[in-house]
């Protein structure tokens, strides 16, 4: 024991009169013998009681030299770890980094209490699980979150990426690593889509250039055609979720059910109908399916569809039900064009008329499309 003091008294009588550069090289000296030299238990209980000691020194040099010879190791004592992971930056980063002590809930504690050049120290380490990646979700700036979605080493649940894309989906550069991501859930891949159309409605030059209502439509209807393309492509188990959200949001609207419906997206548009209806998915399924006329309509109207909007439902279905069955691959071209034929001479006005407007523009940009790959088939 005295042996242990005397040690350590000498050292500390040393410390206080020697330069910063000298106090920067024993600091780091001492640290390295403590990993990698073979010492006794007084001999180690001294050193780690002055390496506690020179956490308190002045000088940041001879902090940040204590770091890095012993934040890599899991062999050093964990206070002087955590003491060294709430310094200031530059002495932090090492220990935030790269120390093999730090748990999750330690992690998770600095990202909530530092500050963002603590959390981007986070978001860089080489293996990030998911309750950091959350934490740092909920808190992280955009640089900090940038760096999270950069590291391949991190591991971010479909929650977390959701709620990057709600607080900083407006950020083109992590807009784009978003949607890079085949793992981005179907819900926060719309809500990207809504902050690009928000950030074009934004434009002054231009709504100058469009005037402001008919731009908010024709953003609608771009983002309703986009996220009816999105629920075209993802899995099956991602619908409830994306028809929830949707809902929520007040976008499960007849025009978009009925682009749904005309496009043949008719796991999702079911899944709409499960959502609005509280029916089983099963029996859903069957009477879309399946069902005669008057199923049908029981069915959308107890969905929320008003009755003189319903029959078009109706039609659509069964159209839809015939061009499945016929070809396939036109779907969207033989339900829009004959639902127009069939309600032609009808009384389009209000909701009805809206209605049948959206299904005459789908119509249009189907034959335009069709058109294309006709004339690209000519030419080759």
């Amino acid at each position: 024991m005295l042996g242990r003091r005397v040690i350590v008294e000498a050292f500390l009588r040393w410390i206080e009169t020697a330069k910063t550069g000298d106090r920067a090289r024993a600091a780091n000296a001492l640290g390295r013998a403590y990993l990698q030299s073979e010492m006794s238990a007084d001999e180690r209980a001294a050193a780690e009681m002055a390496m506690t000691f020179l956490l308190d020194d002045p000088s940041p040099r001879v902090r940040i030299a204590l770091a890095e010879a012993i934040a890599w190791s899991p062999d050093v004592p964990r206070s002087l770890i955590l003491s060294l992971a709430e310094d200031q930056p530059e002495v932090a980063c090492h220990a935030v980094t790269c120390s093999p002590l730090l748990s999750d809930a330690d992690l998770v504690d600095l990202a909530a209490r530092g500050n963002g050049a603590t959390r981007m120290l986070i978001a860089a380490r080489a293996h990030v699980t998911r309750p950091v990646s959350a934490a740092l979700a909920e808190v992280g700036d955009e640089e900090e979150l940038l760096c999270l979605l950069e590291n391949d080493g991190a591991v971010i649940s479909s929650l977390s990426l959701k709620r990057i894309a709600e607080r900083l989906g407006d950020c083109c550069d992590i807009r784009n690593l978003l949607l890079d991501r085949s793992d981005l859930p179907a819900d926060a891949r719309q809500l990207l889509t809504q902050h690009v159309s928000n950030a074009l409605i934004g434009l002054p030059l231009v709504q100058a250039a469009i005037g402001l209502q008919r731009l908010q439509r024709i953003s609608r209807e771009a983002t309703e055609a986009a996220i009816v393309s999105i629920a075209g492509d993802i899995a099956p188990r991602e619908i409830p979720d994306l028809v929830q959200h949707l809902r929520l949001n007040g976008r499960l609207t007849p025009s978009f059910l009925m682009h749904a419906l005309c496009a043949g997206k008719v796991d999702f548009f079911a899944g709409a109908i499960v959502d609005l209806t509280a029916c089983s998915e099963r029996r859903v399924r069957s009477i879309l399916a399946t069902g005669r006329m008057h199923a049908v309509r029981a069915l959308y109207e107890s969905a929320g569809l008003p009755r003189n909007i319903s029959v078009i439902f109706v039609e659509a279905t069964m159209l839809w039900r015939d061009a499945a069955r016929k070809a396939p691959g036109s779907v969207l071209g033989n339900v829009c064009g004959r639902l127009l034929e069939k309600f032609r001479h009808h009384d389009a006005h209000g909701a009805i008329g809206e209605l049948l407007d959206l299904v005459e523009k789908l119509h249009v940009n189907e034959q335009r499309q069709s058109a294309r790959v006709y004339a690209a088939l000519a030419a080759a």
